[in-house]
């Protein structure tokens, strides 16, 4: 079934795209944890735990009950409207969750603008992606910002998802006990670990004040959330890239970009392209300085659809991987 639900998902989401970043649901989780943040910030840490373990919890519990509950206790007498069901249910869970069209959409649209001249309608894409400003960058500003963007986006919105789903559940199931293994893997996984990193930007990495403590769990929970799963990813890229320069970008370079986690992937993503990443943006009227990402050429809009190649490359493998567990499941 898991294969089913990530293959008829990536077809529902070929059939109704998001263009834009998808607004519902995570409007209303995000309404829903600032009026929890209201209500539990204290000022420390423990308010902090508890106050994600309320936001997020429910939702995790929603996306397991309702696989259960379609998958057997459905009250349908043959077995097969079950599996249907809860089929259903993990499709429209993952549909919910993953964004790979908002992200292959966000590479073209800035490849056509930049490729013919239209510098605004660029900055406006990379804008929605981006939490500063852009109406500074140049060209190459554009194209390296939303490499770097995007495969942050991939990986948040697509891999960290599809592992949570399909590949940790496998793990977690033989080192944890059953009940708690399936808990955290499958459509509860994938809940789990989106939700995890919104609130992450949404509390741990705010630089409001009144969160310095009260964001301590949010960004601890998101970081060990993903120290798998953006090695998995940062693999996968070396694998369908030039393996030999994604490794040694990621283990001598990803440590120095703001955010270690993220950086890996970038570092492994921009080595397997051949490109650099990271060095310099203009904004605030000066140069920014960052720490180079990668090696080889300058980035330019052509990249683009390298960046693009490489994103749906890794992702056959990922399907590829979930293939080999499911007939390994079978014949077990």
């Amino acid at each position: 079934m898991t294969l089913l639900s990530l293959i008829f998902s990536l077809l529902l989401e070929q059939v109704r795209p998001a263009s834009k970043p998808r607004v519902f649901p995570f409007d209303v989780f995000l309404r829903y944890a600032d009026a929890v943040a209201r209500n539990f910030n204290g000022g420390q840490q423990r308010h902090g735990l508890l106050a994600w373990i309320v936001a997020v919890g429910p939702w995790v519990l929603l996306a397991d009950l309702g696989f259960w509950f379609f998958s057997e206790l459905g009250g349908l007498p043959g077995s097969w409207q079950r599996v249907m069901l809860g089929l259903a249910w993990n499709v429209a869970v993952l549909h919910f969750t993953m964004g790979l069209r908002e992200v292959s959409n966000g590479f073209t649209t800035v490849h056509d603008a930049l490729r013919d001249g239209r510098l605004d309608d660029a900055r406006g894409q990379v804008q929605q992606w981006s939490d500063g400003p852009v109406d500074e960058y140049t060209p190459d500003d554009l194209a390296k910002a939303t490499i770097e963007l995007g495969i942050a986006r991939s990986h948040r919105q697509l891999f960290g998802v599809l592992a949570w789903f399909a590949v940790l559940p496998a793990l977690l199931g033989s080192i944890l006990p059953g009940a708690l293994g399936v808990l955290l893997g499958g459509p509860g996984g994938a809940v789990l670990y989106r939700l995890a990193t919104l609130l992450d930007e949404r509390w741990g990495r705010t630089e409001d004040d009144a969160f310095r403590e009260f964001g301590h769990s949010a960004r601890t929970i998101a970081w060990w959330l993903d120290w798998v799963p953006v090695r998995l990813t940062a693999i996968s890229f070396a694998i369908v890239g030039d393996f030999e320069d994604a490794v040694m970008c990621w283990r001598s370079q990803a440590q120095a970009w703001v955010d270690g986690q993220i950086g890996i992937a970038l570092a492994s993503g921009a080595g397997a392209l051949g490109v650099r990443l990271g060095e310099t943006l203009h904004r605030g009227g000066t140069v920014v300085m960052r720490p180079e990402l990668g090696l080889g050429d300058d980035v330019d809009h052509e990249h683009l659809n390298s960046a693009v190649g490489l994103v749906w490359r890794a992702l056959v493998l990922w399907i590829l991987v979930v293939a080999l567990m499911t007939v390994a499941s079978w014949v077990s």
